[in-house]
């Protein structure tokens, strides 16, 4: 029975057939053009395709980060971020679809995008291109930022240096423009906000105002004065009183001397009779009770006259009235001036009163008042406080605009501008060629492994007797006559042809993909470029 006839059986135990080198060298000698084939194959793509890539060029400006040239104790800025924070917001205006479409049109990038890819293709490629990196002052990276590094890769070498100071440019401009722009946005809110506060203060000044008028003299602050003005007040109705009591007493003095005056001349009548006893009662009546005897006798005299005077008279010539004696007529002009000075200490005693009770209004109001003044002026105080506040916020805030109009705050400023570069910086050939090389031999490798584990047929009467226990009787060697031997060579020759067309094929089209793919390129360079 010979190794032919007996193909197709199962060896579960294959995988522990020979060992060693010899194992190796039997597997090279049967599956040799496979993997030799499969290590070609990939390996020429591969060299085709990397030789045919475009060369990319990269160039990098630096910009250096220049600190506020004023000294923040005499003008404080108002843009206060983070630089990383505004270098971010700076970077997505500047990498914006319509800030990078512009500079697409006028610098001519990606042509061979310009007909068969989408508009936006141009400017997802230039974005993916453009490479931002923060230079901080501490080399761990934990320190302020200092610098920053803009590059840009392509294909043109003049081109990739112009589009990257252009794009360095924009990043000045643009931080000049944010920070005007922010301070003088910070400057319009406050003073939007100083109008809204000083059209507050001023309507709660008017109110504090008009509550000081409508309520004058019933206000907190005055209660001490109205206290004093009352006490005056009542200190001035007391010595009133006391004036009033001695001018009716000298009245009531003078009046009796006038009526003894005109007594003694002889014309004193009932009537005048009447009212000298009715003054002689109220004297004694200051002095005296009802039960002084005086006071008994007069009122007994009084009842007297006023019944006297009460009965019809027959009427009588009329009698001739004496002249006063002097003395007389200075009792009566004292008596006229003292009846006026009584008529002058009422009415004072009435002003006193009206006086006295508009104190003590005031008093009973203080309470309420004061809690109206006390919310009107907390209000008050509270608003001119913040007035305060606001106005020297917008002054410094002006001069923060002004300090940004002068261009005297933060800016960038380049430091090296971008050059043509001399080399390409992509793709690094000689490492993709040994990484094509390495990766072709494990596929040539990897497909004569697997071949071999896959072939289940046996090779040698020593794998043949290893599997089984029937005794081997004969071993019939493979009969190759000249026809086979002539038909195994135009079998080489087609295979080998066919190889040779495949290759060919292959790298072509390899070729065809890499040439001026700067994708590709960009594509196979990042891991290097990261």
């Amino acid at each position: 029975m010979s190794a032919d006839t007996l193909r197709g059986f199962d060896d579960p135990e294959s995988t522990q057939r020979g060992s060693g080198i010899a194992r190796i060298e039997t597997v090279w000698r049967r599956r040799k053009w496979l993997g030799i084939l499969v290590f070609i194959l990939p390996l020429t793509a591969a060299v085709a395709m990397i030789l045919a890539l475009p060369d990319l060029y990269e160039s990098s400006a630096l910009v250096m980060v220049e600190r506020q040239q004023v000294p923040e104790a005499f003008v404080r800025p108002t843009v206060t971020s983070e630089l990383e924070t505004r270098l971010h917001s700076i970077s997505q205006e500047i990498l914006s679809r319509s800030r990078l479409e512009s500079l697409v049109t006028r610098m001519g990038l990606y042509p061979e995008l310009k007909d068969r890819a989408p508009a936006d293709e141009a400017v997802n490629r230039l974005r993916r291109d453009v490479r931002l990196e923060l230079n901080r002052a501490d080399q761990s990276g934990r320190g302020a930022t200092t610098a920053f590094t803009i590059s840009y890769r392509g294909a043109d070498p003049q081109t990739v240096a112009v589009v990257t100071n252009t794009l360095a440019s924009f990043y000045i401009e643009e931080n000049l423009k944010a920070r005007e722009r922010q301070a003088t946005g910070t400057a319009e809110f406050l003073r939007v906000q100083l109008v809204d506060v000083k059209k507050r203060l001023d309507e709660q000044e008017a109110r504090n105002s008009e509550l000081q008028r409508r309520y004058l003299g019933e206000l907190p602050q005055q209660m001490q004065g109205n206290l004093a003005g009352l006490e005056s007040m009542n200190a001035q109705l007391r010595m009133n009183n006391d004036t009033v009591v001695r001018l009716l007493e000298r009245r009531g003095q003078l009046a009796t001397q006038l009526e003894m005056a005109r007594a003694e001349s002889g014309e004193e009548t009932d009537e005048m009779r009447l009212s000298r006893l009715r003054r002689d009662l109220i004297s004694l009546r200051i002095k005296y009770t009802d039960l002084w005897p005086d006071i008994i006798r007069i009122k007994d005299e009084i009842a007297r006259l006023e019944k006297q005077i009460g009965e019809p008279k027959p009427k009588a010539e009329p009698k001739k009235v004496a002249p006063l004696t002097p003395q007389a007529l200075r009792v009566a002009e004292q008596l006229q001036q003292t009846e006026t000075e009584l008529k002058l200490a009422k009415a004072d005693e009435q002003r006193l009163k009206r006086t006295i009770d508009a104190f003590q209004a005031r008093l009973d109001n203080a309470p309420k008042r004061e809690q109206e003044y006390l919310q009107a002026t907390r209000d008050y105080q509270g608003t001119r406080e913040l007035y305060a506040s606001l106005t020297k916020r917008f002054e410094d805030a002006q001069l923060a605009e002004s300090m940004e109009q002068r261009q005297k705050g933060e800016q960038f400023r380049i430091l090296d501008s971008a050059m043509p570069s001399s080399s390409p910086t992509a793709p690094r050939r000689s490492r993709l060629l040994l990484m094509s090389f390495a990766l072709s031999a494990a596929l040539g490798a990897g497909a004569m492994v697997l071949a071999e584990l896959l072939d289940t047929s046996f090779h040698s009467a020593a794998e043949l007797r290893a599997y089984t226990t029937v005794p081997l009787l004969v071993n019939i060697p493979r009969i190759i006559t000249e026809a086979d031997a002539r038909r195994g060579r135009w079998r080489f020759r087609f295979a080998a042809v066919g190889a040779v067309v495949g290759l060919v094929l292959v790298a072509g089209l390899a070729y065809f993909i890499g040439h001026g793919n700067e994708q590709l390129a960009q594509l196979l360079s990042r891991g290097g470029r990261a």
